[in-house]
Formats: structure tokens, sequence, C-alpha cells
């Protein structure tokens, strides 16, 4: 989900001042503000939106970018910020502060804060698959969850780490069976022996691993070299990134209910346009300030696609039985620390599909595909270190 620590941050940021504070439209409209978005464009003016990733800029992420880049946000009359985090801001916290209008987040994350008292709404569910893996070495006998049992278990942490626990909890493992370790986003740890399964992301980490060469053979590492658990397999699979909105805005501001579909069918496009374009997609996070080699922003963005594609019910509908797992796995959740992510089943306005279905049926009525009922992905060979 984030970027390597082995990538030099300072000199993203200073690519992001100067790249990353993106707009639908480089000039005319009113001048992006927090928390702004109060309805659709008048007199060919755009209404400002601020939407605020979990990560900074790469190709899981690239629906976004490619609704700026391609103009859908502006047709759509609206003049979307993009703001990148970093690690330095909470998504689901700057969205219930009032501080940006729509926030990216990963379900399990946000349960936690609404039963901690925040107000937030799934208005569409773009990752329809879990893409956490555990990847150990293909002789360590790590085959499943059950073999977790004594074994280090990597974690970031930061939230991330909720589907390492349902999945043992699904398992009748306690936490303390095993030994916690906290991983960097890289897989470092894991290559040096300190980590006997390593949390990965199908689009990033693992892909790290792929990248890098075998010192034993001087070639790039395969993937049989490695053992890879998917928690899409198991019972701890949780719902990852969607949209959220803030639930008493969409209650009471008619404007921003209906900047919020606008919203949404600008980002239906732009996630369509990277399924059928996945090389310029990835370009264009690139473009957008992506630290990434080539090589490893194709890779994420063909396996980003293949987390939404295809989408039975239309990309973005939150699928009930998916929603009620991860809600039975974040109650039956318990870190090594004994703690729980959440107590009690969250309120009904935890999600709400009224939204993406009016975006959908709009838009397949224009004819755009929002199923993708035919997409294959691409293949795509990685070079040493992603380049």
């Amino acid at each position: 989900m984030r970027h390597s620590t082995r990538r030099t941050l300072a000199a993203g940021a200073a690519a992001l001042t100067a790249a990353l504070v993106l707009t639908a439209c480089s000039g005319g409209g009113s001048d992006s503000g927090s928390g702004d978005a109060s309805g659709g464009a008048s007199d060919g003016e755009l209404t400002p939106v601020t939407l605020q990733l979990q990560w900074l800029p790469q190709a899981q992420f690239a629906g976004y970018f490619a609704a700026v880049d391609q103009g859908f946000f502006e047709e759509e009359g609206l003049e979307v910020e993009i703001i990148p985090s970093g690690g330095d801001i909470v998504p689901q916290d700057a969205l219930a502060a009032g501080d940006v209008d729509f926030a990216i987040a990963w379900v399990p994350k946000v349960l936690g804060s609404i039963e901690a008292g925040a107000n937030l709404t799934n208005i569409a569910q773009i990752f329809q698959r879990s893409g956490t893996l555990q990847v150990s070495w293909a002789d360590a006998g790590i085959e499943s969850v059950a073999d977790f049992e004594g074994q280090r278990i990597g974690s970031w942490g930061f939230g991330n780490e909720w589907e390492i626990f349902a999945a043992m909890a699904a398992e009748g493992l306690d936490s303390t069976t095993v030994e916690i370790i906290t991983q960097d986003f890289n897989m470092n740890a894991f290559l040096q022996g300190d980590i006997d399964a390593a949390q990965a992301m199908t689009y990033n980490e693992y892909a790290q691993l792929l990248e890098t060469v075998d010192p034993d053979t001087g070639e790039l590492y395969q993937p049989e070299d490695f053992s890879v658990i998917s928690y899409q397999d198991t019972v701890g699979a949780m719902l990852q990134d969607a949209i959220w909105a803030d639930t008493e805005r969409l209650e009471s501001d008619e404007a921003y209910a209906e900047t919020a579909v606008a919203f949404l069918k600008a980002v239906i496009k732009g996630w369509a346009f990277a399924r059928d374009n996945p090389e310029e997609a990835a370009d264009i996070t690139l473009a957008s300030g992506s630290g990434w080699g080539p090589s490893h922003e194709l890779w994420m963005m063909n396996e980003t696609n293949k987390l939404i594609w295809p989408a039975a019910d239309g990309i973005g509908i939150i699928d009930e039985a998916a929603w009620t797992q991860t809600v039975e796995g974040a109650l039956a959740a318990v870190n090594e620390t004994g703690a729980r992510l959440i107590t009690e089943e969250p309120p009904a306005t935890a999600y709400d599909n009224q939204y993406i279905q009016q975006a959908l049926d709009e838009l397949e009525a224009d004819g755009v595909d929002v199923f993708g009922e035919s997409f294959e992905p691409i293949e795509v060979e990685l070079q040493e270190g992603g380049n």
C-alpha cells in the first residue's frame, strides 16, 4: 500500500510540492478549499472538491489521477484537488475534521474511527478484493494461516494489520502464539531473515521481491522462491480502498450529495480508463509524482486493476456479504496487545450504495462500461529495482 522506506521521502516531498497538488483544470473555476464542495457547476464555474489519499501518488490511485488527466472531473463540473498523505495524514481523520470533502481509506481502519466517534459513510467500494499477502520462503513450511503459530509474522501496523488478526481468529489462533514483528513498508527485514512471513500487497511489496536479485543465482527472484498466502482466500479478508464521505453533509446538504454523485461518475470513468489503458494510466501516475520505476508502476497498475475488475454489480458497489465479512473479522480480531479494532456493529450509515448506484446508472445510460466483464490483465515483466 505504501512506498518502500528505501525511497527517499525528502526527494518525494520536493516533487510533491511541485507536482502533486493536482486539480482537474488549470484555470478558471473557484479556488479549491477544504470542505467546500457545495454543489454542481453554475454559470460555467467548477465546484471545488478536495480528495484525501491515504498515501503518496502511485498506481493504487490511478483512477483518480486519470480522472484529472483526462478531464473527467471537469466534464462533471468539478475542480478536484488530490492531496497525498505520505503517512503524515490519516485520511478519515482529515475527512471527519472537515478538512477535505472525500477520502480514500481501508474499511477496517474507518470502522475503528467510526466507533471512536467519526460520522463517515462508505459511498463507493473501489477495491472489491483484498490485495494483502503474507509471504515466506518456499521451504519455510508456512503454507496457510494455521502455520503461523510460533513464527515471526511481519506487520506494518497503522491499521494495516487487522486482516492478519482476523484470519488468525478464524483459525482459532491467539495472537500471543506468534511473534509480531513491526515491519517497514519494504521487504528488507524479510530478505535479511528477521521475519518468517512478511506482509505485502500484491501491487507493491510482492513486486519488490520479484525485482530483487537473488545473490545465490545473480538473477531476479522468481514466484517459486516464495510461499504466498492471500488473505482474499481466507475468512480474514477485509475490504480495502473505499471512497468515504461526511455522513451529516450527505444527509443535510443536497448540494454535497449531488457533488458526491458527480465525483463518483468522474472517478468511475477514470478507473475505466485505467482498466482499458494500463500503460498510459501508469505513465499518468508517474507524471503525477510517483517515485517508483516504470516496470514497478505498470505492475502496480495491473495488479490494482485485478482488485477492481471485473465488477459484477458495477464498480464501487458495496457487496453486503463482503461488508459483513469485514465487520465480523473486525469484531473477532484481537492484536498482540489484546486490543480490539471494534467492539460493536457499525451503524447502518457506515455504508450507502445509493450514490454509487445513481452514478453507475447514469454512466451506463451513456454507454460507459461499468462492469468490465471482458477485463483481462496484461503481462508485466519486472526489471531490477522496478526500472
